[in-house]
């Protein structure tokens, strides 16, 4: 039966997709055709996932191959001459071990991934206990879900230096949410001064999912789903909803096919999620110092802009201030992350959400946390490392704050504002 047509049976059928026998190959592509080759090969045959994305700068291509193109991916390296070695032998056994909350009525807790609407009733809750805190809406989803988040804020005086944390636009992403569920709990309750200092000086606002409907589909039908679920072509729904942003949007024009992860949509906003997001940033853009955004996977602290590789005019004062961030995130465990432009560390990507921000608001923050870990687990992070990923991530965040007030920006972002 021709693939696309098993596409789109699949979206039809309510039944929750199996990861059995699925394979993780570990590729090493070694010149820019091999690159080429793969990425032709992966748009022949959607159902292959690339677990990161293929580029020049990136030797480790990790790749998902369903078992009934298992020995065809294997003769299409061995013809290449392309290296590589299976690192997950059973996609679906490392799945079970997730366990998510299936109920929605779990308390969060942070031992296990929480469904959205365990999240959402949590960030529901904290208004009742914490005075400091309000539910905000931050978008609308294709299905009609709410993008729901919270500002938490001590003091009025702090309006003007708001830090903005995004977590799960894609789907399938969960410890980014987990880490950020954590890191919020965190500067409600923890009785460490350096957090109580950051907590209370600063306006925060956190949107653990920014793509509900993704992440709702991860957890009820698909566990590998990364896009949205907007309904764009019969075939295939959805798209990359973090490329999505008006800037350089669809450059380079590599993913083109609706069935592959990294489609850009038919147009800059054209999911709803992006598009509505990007409108509550015009209400408050004037308000924030720093936008940071939570993916997975890589232990990589991107920089913008992704679309080029020309460097940020403050490149130096962000990278520094980057080091310090990733010196702090390894204390604790030893989580080594690498810091550098995100067109140099993760391959040429316009539309991306950051470089969005950055360059509407010009914000002195931006930066992009791809979590835990380094390929070990990859999406199938075990929930054991969600507190560990918390506790290094917001150690991380605590420096690079610091660090931030070092610097000459903060007196020119530290204005009052009416």
């Amino acid at each position: 039966m021709n693939i696309y047509v098993l596409v789109f049976l699949g979206s039809c059928i309510a039944e929750k997709i199996s990861y059995e026998h699925y394979k993780v190959f570990r590729t090493h592509p070694e010149t820019q055709h091999d690159l080429h080759l793969l990425k032709q090969f992966a748009e022949r045959i959607p159902a292959i996932d690339f677990w990161n994305r293929p580029n020049e700068f990136n030797t480790d291509i990790d790749v998902m191959i369903p078992p009934e193109h298992e020995k065809e991916f294997e003769n299409f390296l061995y013809t290449r001459n392309i290296d590589s070695e299976i690192v997950k032998q059973d996609v679906q056994d490392l799945i079970k071990k997730q366990h998510s909350c299936s109920t929605g009525r779990c308390a969060l807790g942070w031992t296990q991934y929480a469904t959205l609407a365990q999240i959402d009733a949590w960030l529901y809750s904290l208004p009742k206990h914490y005075k400091t805190v309000k539910v905000i809406i931050a978008g609308k989803t294709f299905e009609g879900r709410n993008i729901t988040g919270v500002h938490l804020s001590y003091s009025r005086d702090n309006r003007h230096k708001a830090i903005f944390i995004e977590a799960n636009m894609h789907g399938r992403e969960w410890i980014t949410s987990a880490a950020a569920t954590f890191i919020l709990n965190e500067l409600l309750t923890s009785k460490n001064p350096e957090i109580r200092r950051v907590a209370e000086s600063y306006d925060w606002y956190f949107v653990p999912v920014a793509n509900p409907d993704g992440f709702v589909y991860s957890h009820e039908q698909d566990r590998m789903w990364y896009k949205t679920r907007t309904n764009h072509n019969w075939l295939c729904r959805g798209a990359d909803a973090a490329i999505n942003w008006d800037i350089h949007w669809s450059e380079p024009a590599t993913y083109t096919h609706p069935c592959i992860e990294p489609y850009p949509g038919p147009k800059p906003f054209s999911e709803s999620c992006t598009k509505t997001m990007s409108q509550y940033f015009y209400k408050m853009g004037d308000y924030l110092i720093a936008y940071l955004s939570f993916h997975s996977y890589g232990q990589i602290l991107g920089i913008p802009y992704g679309h080029s590789p020309d460097l940020l005019d403050n490149y130096n004062t962000t990278y520094s201030i980057g080091l310090k961030t990733v010196e702090s995130i390894a204390k604790r465990y030893g989580t080594r992350y690498t810091v550098g432009n995100l067109y140099n560390v993760k391959g040429h990507s316009g539309g991306f959400s950051v470089d969005w921000v950055k360059d509407m608001f010009r914000l002195p923050l931006v930066y992009v946390f791809y979590l835990r870990d380094n390929g070990k687990y990859g999406y199938t992070l075990p929930p054991d490392q969600i507190i560990p990923t918390g506790l290094e991530t917001l150690d991380g965040i605590v420096a690079m704050l610091k660090a931030y007030e070092e610097t000459p920006w903060s007196a020119h972002y530290f204005k009052k504002l009416p």
